[in-house]
């Protein structure tokens, strides 16, 4: 049965958050600011967050920075991931994945279809992996950034959440690069 084993501690991981838009600043982005607010209720800090416009040079630029990052374990992103011709969220990303992580786009229609039907279809949230980060790019409404965090990213980011999480595998996510001689083997 899925859920917390109190005989764990909480490892508290790293955090960058960047919302995209044309027209947000730190001021009025709500979606941030409750990523923000959700990351630090459970335990987590937030290393960097940032504002892009929707342009896939600077939205890539970006996330490629973090990744590099040593300090960042989670880049969480909020905006550009509907269908309209600025939404470009997905195309700056996605080809920065090493591996895509197809069953978050899944999961997360399983908890937005309940909320709001058949809208749901017009999201197209993605995740990933790249250089040992973990990769969240969430819609931009408010709703939607609180589903993913309540309801699938603060279980899968919490080591203590059984019967597996994301936290538990960081150190292999990128033994292929720290130790391509050993061809995956962790010993």
């Amino acid at each position: 049965m899925p859920g917390l084993d109190a005989s764990k501690e909480f490892v508290p991981l790293k955090m960058a958050v960047l919302t995209i838009s044309d027209t947000r600043n730190l001021k009025d982005d709500k979606s941030g600011a409750l990523l923000v607010q959700r990351i630090v209720a459970a335990g987590h800090f937030v290393a960097e967050r940032s504002i892009v416009p929707d342009d896939i040079e600077a939205i890539r630029a970006r996330v490629k920075a973090w990744i590099a990052d040593p300090v960042i374990d989670v880049i969480i992103t909020t905006g550009g991931t509907g269908f309209t011709g600025r939404d470009v969220t997905p195309e700056a990303i996605e080809p920065l994945f090493e591996k895509k992580m197809d069953a978050f786009s899944a999961l997360f229609l399983v908890v937005s279809f309940p909320k709001i039907g058949t809208s749901a279809i017009q999201s197209r949230a993605t995740a990933g992996v790249a250089g040992g980060t973990y990769i969240f790019c969430l819609p931009g409404s408010p709703g939607a950034c609180k589903d993913a965090w309540d309801e699938i990213l603060v279980h899968q980011l919490d080591y203590r959440h059984g019967p597996c999480n994301f936290v538990e595998i960081m150190p292999r996510l990128d033994e292929h690069l720290r130790r391509p001689k050993a061809k995956g083997a962790t010993v």
